[in-house]
């Protein structure tokens, strides 16, 4: 049997790599480096662009005084002491 007609786990592949040189093992990187950007980029889903948060509170009804209270009970126990 051929050796190209047998798959081969990963754990072989490192194998049979730490028998290359070091010139080999980079010629190696060069050529499957390109390979895996190309899939990548073919697999990766098409972003959809983010929308803008600005103006989000636009239109609420929400009082000043509701947000100073807010903040007042959030900030009561900081910092806590003994914890």
């Amino acid at each position: 049997m051929n050796r190209m007609d047998k798959t081969m786990t990963l754990e072989e592949i490192l194998n049979l790599t730490e028998t290359l040189s070091l010139s080999d093992k980079v010629r190696l990187l060069e050529q499957v480096a390109p390979q895996i950007t190309r899939e990548l980029s073919n697999n990766s889903p098409q972003q959809t662009p983010r929308k803008s948060l600005m103006g989000i509170w636009r239109g609420l009804d929400t009082i000043e005084a509701e947000l100073v209270e807010a903040r007042r009970g959030m900030w009561t126990n900081f910092p806590r002491r003994g914890v």
